[in-house]
Parts: C-alpha cells; sequence; structure tokens
C-alpha cells in the first residue's frame, strides 16, 4: 500500500485561495491540506491534499471540481509515495522544543532536559502533537499561563477536557501542573491509542483517561464533566460548530482555550464564542498561528 497526494501548481495567492476552498470541503474527511513554495525565483507553489492507500480517481475528480471555477487551468497532478512511518522519519531530526517552561522531546534528547523543566517525552507515532507545530506549543504555554493565574492554583480548573487529544501532549501538560484529572478524547481510536501509550509513559496515567469519542455524544464528557477547563486543539471550522457544546460543558467561571486556528480566523471564531456568551481573555499568536483563552 501507498500514500499519495494530489496537487496543482499555482502563485501565492492562489495557495492561500486554494488551501482555504480544498479545507472547506476536505477537512472534516481528516485528508491533510497543504502548500509549499517550490520555486522562490519564479514563484511557484504547490497546493496538496494527502491521502492514505492506493491512488482513487473519484478524488482526483472531487478536487478538480472544487477548484475548477476558480482555478479554471488547474493540472491535477499525481505523486506516490513508498510506505514509510512518516513521522518516525520526520522526528529522527527533531530538536526538543520548549514552550514555557515545558520541554517536549524524544528519547535521544534526555540530556537536554534542565532541572526545573516539565519535561515531556513522546516518541514517534500515528498522532498529531509533538509540540512543534504553532498550534500544540501555543497550547502549551496557555495552559501554563491559566492553570497558574487560577486563584486557586491549577487544582481550580478540575477537571480538565482535552477534546481532540492527538498525541496526548496537552493532557500530560495539564496534569503535570497540579492534581487535575483530565478527560483526553479524539475521535481516531489510533490517536487514543497513541495517547494513552504517551500518558503512560509519562507517569500520568492516574490523572488522564483517554476515550475514543465523536462529538460530546458520548457518557464520557457527563460522567467526567463539567469541566473547570476546555482544551481544544482542532481547527477553526469544527470549533465553531461545537461552540454551544463546548459552553454546554464547561463549569461556571470556567476557561476555554482554543487553537488550530489559522490568524485570519481569529475573529470568526471569537464571534462564534462571543454568541454563546464567552469574552475574550487572550491571545497567543505563532508562526501564522493563534491560541485564544476565553471565559
Amino acid at each position: 500500500m501507498s500514500d499519495y497526494r494530489y496537487y496543482f501548481c499555482t502563485d501565492e495567492a492562489g495557495a492561500s485561495l486554494g488551501l482555504d476552498l480544498l479545507d472547506r470541503v476536505f477537512e472534516d474527511e481528516g485528508l491533510p491540506v497543504a502548500t509549499m513554495e517550490i520555486d522562490e525565483d519564479r514563484k511557484i507553489w504547490e497546493v496538496s491534499i494527502y491521502a492514505p492507500g492506493e491512488p482513487d480517481e473519484t478524488l482526483r475528480q472531487r478536487i478538480a471540481a472544487c477548484v475548477a471555477a476558480d482555478f479554471p487551468d488547474a493540472e491535477i497532478q499525481l505523486e506516490t509515495f513508498a510506505e514509510t512511518d512518516w513521522i518516525a522519519k520526520s522526528l529522527e531530526g527533531l530538536k526538543p522544543v520548549r514552550a514555557g517552561r515545558f520541554m517536549v522531546h524524544g528519547a535521544h534528547d534526555r540530556s537536554a532536559v534542565r532541572p526545573h523543566d516539565l519535561a515531556i517525552e513522546l516518541e514517534a507515532g500515528q498522532a498529531f502533537g509533538t509540540g512543534h507545530h504553532g498550534t500544540t506549543a501555543g497550547c502549551l504555554e496557555m495552559i501554563e499561563i491559566v492553570m497558574r493565574a487560577h486563584p486557586s492554583g491549577p487544582c481550580g480548573v478540575n477537571p480538565v477536557l482535552d477534546l481532540g487529544t492527538g498525541s496526548g501532549v496537552l493532557a500530560i501538560a495539564a496534569a503535570m501542573l497540579g492534581p487535575v484529572q483530565v478527560l483526553a478524547t479524539d475521535i481516531d481510536p489510533v490517536a487514543t491509542r497513541v495517547a494513552r501509550g504517551n500518558v503512560r509513559h509519562n507517569h500520568a496515567a492516574a490523572q488522564v483517561h483517554c476515550v475514543t469519542a465523536t462529538g460530546f455524544h458520548s457518557t464520557a464528557f457527563r460522567d467526567a464533566g463539567p469541566f473547570g477547563l476546555i482544551i481544544a486543539n482542532i481547527l477553526a471550522r469544527p470549533l465553531m460548530r461545537m461552540a454551544p457544546d463546548i459552553r454546554r460543558n464547561l463549569a461556571p467561571g470556567g476557561s476555554v482555550i482554543l487553537s488550530g486556528i489559522l490568524a485570519s480566523q481569529r475573529w470568526q471564531v471569537l464571534a462564534a464564542f462571543n454568541g454563546q456568551g464567552m469574552r475574550h481573555v487572550q491571545t497567543l499568536w505563532r508562526n501564522g498561528w493563534v491560541t485564544i483563552h476565553l471565559k
């Protein structure tokens, strides 16, 4: 079995438009959309959708139809990859990442941990969240700010919900900061399994409970909540759709940390949560992405 991508070439403005067009259609299917500059001198960019398995002509036709109005001359091209653990390969060269007092690292970088670091050790897995992406690093920094600023200390936000946990790194971070119970959920059972392994590896299993759950339909939310802190590092549009459910599962006076949001999408997300009676407290900006704290 191979992994593959469909892509087309455009300029920088076209790449931004293409990313938005494809993201609207394919984000709920879990197909990553990406842009990349491939020729700086000629100002050529690529817009890509990555997919697992063998190439699918139906997917190519859907992509072509999605961009046809704005890119009538786009040639949808195909690139296939040999079966490779891309996450493991990419992590080989990654250096430790610091966000506030947190340091996220692999086993090969244990020697870089300083005495007062809150060190989270992750290895290659099949779930998002190594700390190297601006959204994950922003969330780590914001979690520390919010939990330490609570009048009752970190335990004042108990219990915590990590919605869309991925690797489990944010749930682990919350557990490291204080004696809180954390519900870590993901729609992907592979992510849940990876998160559970990382939680055990970082000695947080007594505090973090990992569950596979779609939306807020699982009884796990009712059993564990309402939550003093909800962390959701997903994508802007799903976050806006879930705003009413997030508000309903938040304890009175609780905090929400949102990320996975492009800077250009910030006002839309704020409007959705303002409509639920929540107010903006702080925004952190990292590499074109934002992390938002609301109450």
